[in-house]
């Protein structure tokens, strides 16, 4: 895991007001997951977890935090799989 995505997912756990598009982008790409373009969204999807959907409004200065909130759960998620494929 890039020391990047690290940095920003301990942002994202401590506050999730605030983020932009790019930088939940970056740090879906820092966890595995890809991002393409819909008509006004991006939509990120992760290559071996496909049931972990979400999307990113494209235009939007400053994002709600339910995106952020989103985007740690799906983060999480990846996390939590890989562990459990560890043990």
């Amino acid at each position: 895991m890039p020391r990047k995505a690290d940095k920003l997912l301990e942002k994202l756990r401590q506050n999730k007001a605030g983020w932009r598009a790019n930088e939940l982008k970056a740090l879906y790409e820092g966890f595995g997951f890809t991002i393409r373009s819909g008509s006004n969204h991006d939509v990120v999807t992760h290559p071996d977890y496909p049931q972990l959907r979400a999307t990113l409004p494209r235009h939007a200065k400053e994002l709600l935090p339910a995106y952020a909130s989103q985007a740690l759960k799906n983060i999480e998620a990846v996390i939590e799989s890989v562990e459990d494929e560890d043990e």
